[in-house]
């Protein structure tokens, strides 16, 4: 017979620490990101810059996404790590 190894989880607290601290680190730089981009985009806007402003629009979007995947991949994690120790 095969039964579940119940004890499999044991350094779930690790493990939700680690990808907390790296999750935390990609959310700072995002948000950074972010700041630089709108920035960016609003100084090339006034100035008449389309090039620029378009990549700067684009940049900021893309922060703007990586911010939302990491706060929801911490989710994801304690989610997961919660079922595990339940199983």
């Amino acid at each position: 017979m095969v039964f579940p190894d119940f004890g499999g989880v044991g350094a779930a607290d690790d493990l939700r620490s680690i990808v907390g601290a790296l999750l935390m680190f990609v959310l700072i730089i995002a948000v950074l990101m972010l700041i630089v981009s709108a920035i960016i985009w609003a100084v090339a806007s006034s100035t008449g810059n389309a090039h620029t402003a378009t990549k700067a629009r684009i940049g900021a979007w893309v922060a703007l996404g990586a911010a939302a995947l990491a706060g929801a991949g911490v989710a994801w994690v304690n989610f997961l790590l919660d079922v595990g120790e339940r199983l």
